[in-house]
């Protein structure tokens, strides 16, 4: 295996700015009418998910549920997603049924007239964590005061919404710009990073080396990430197959839960080529878990959300400058999924 410290393990929300989204193009394509659906008498209806990132075990809940026949009378394609590849022009275009988003995002499509709905929230915490090592810990925001941190200065206003609902000083803290890699804390030359949960501590893991994380969503950094995303159209007038894909979801999901390492293991036989780490990926999928699931979940189902976990949210976005009304939430295909 290479040297962690010219290893960065990649994600989407870690590589693009917070609430950064590359629109162009949206407004092009924002008129043209959903595709997908039934082609001809007898044939299942064909619909896409639009994944947030390229394959990894960050999506093994859909892979479980292709893998398992679980989008019962509606043929799914996963449309792999990437750093040239965002989430959003494919769902307003009807290219896509469904795609994996974050509050943020979606919110700033919003903001530039996209006809959009967050339909589930798969991730129930946010996976933005401070990681440290051990001997100089970050326990808590206040110990940031004094601290260097390595980030990309994109995430600045991530840093700035922390520090604002937890009352640190952000003059106190040296930002250093720096590439998504353990090695600049490794090396000593910051004192923790700004990153996801379940990528540079993960890889750090592997090697061996213990890092302490302290996750923003305990520190009031409420924003929902991995969130289901459909337009207005698609609610209206594809609402059954919206309900099939989203209960595939969440039975894959839910087995998920169950058996991360087999979940872990599902992935790299699905994507051989990916190059994917087996150890790294069974450790992301173990750690995935406690974001993704919560004594809400436990008690309404998975992807569920309060009008109190709203609120919490539009409270994060506003410091991160997008003003957001309640309804952008849209709980329907939650309730007639797990009413039933």
């Amino acid at each position: 295996m290479n040297d962690l410290r010219h290893t960065p393990v990649l994600s989407r929300r870690t590589l693009l700015s917070a609430g950064m989204l590359g629109m162009i193009g949206l407004g092009a394509v924002a008129c043209r009418a959903p595709g997908g659906g039934r082609s001809s008498a007898g044939d299942p209806a064909q619909a896409a998910l639009q994944l947030s990132w390229l394959h990894s075990v960050q999506f093994a809940g859909s892979y479980i549920a292709l893998d398992r026949g679980w989008w019962k009378n509606l043929e799914v394609s996963l449309l792999q997603g990437g750093p040239n590849a965002p989430v959003e022009p494919p769902v307003v275009s009807g290219a896509a049924l469904i795609g994996i988003s974050a509050a943020d995002y979606t919110a700033a499509a919003v903001a530039e007239g996209a006809p959009f709905k967050i339909i589930g929230v798969a991730m129930q915490k946010n996976p933005f964590v401070i990681a440290s090592l051990p001997a100089k810990p970050v326990n808590e925001p206040k110990d940031l005061e004094g601290l260097r941190i390595g980030m990309a200065t994109a995430n600045t206003p991530v840093l700035e919404t922390l520090c604002t609902l937890n009352d640190v000083d952000i003059d106190r803290i040296q930002v250093v710009p720096t590439q998504y890699s353990a090695q600049p804390l490794l090396a000593g030359e910051v004192d923790c990073l700004l990153c996801w949960e379940t990528d540079l501590p993960v890889a750090m893991a592997v090697q061996g080396v213990e890092a302490v994380t302290m996750l923003m969503a305990d520190h009031g950094y409420a924003l929902h990430s991995q969130t289901y995303i459909a337009t207005e159209q698609s609610l209206a007038e594809r609402r059954d197959e919206l309900v099939t894909l989203m209960t595939g979801e969440i039975r894959g999901w839910e087995q998920y839960r169950k058996d991360t390492d087999a979940a872990a293991e599902l992935t790299l036989k699905m994507f051989p080529d990916a190059g994917l780490d087996r150890e790294v990926q069974r450790l992301q999928a173990e750690r995935q878990v406690p974001l993704m699931f919560s004594d809400l979940t436990d008690e309404n189902g998975f992807g569920w959300w309060t009008d109190e976990t709203v609120e919490a949210n539009r409270k994060t976005l506003a410091l991160l400058g997008r003003d957001v009304d309640a309804d952008l939430w849209d709980r329907s295909i939650l309730e007639q999924i797990h009413g039933d």
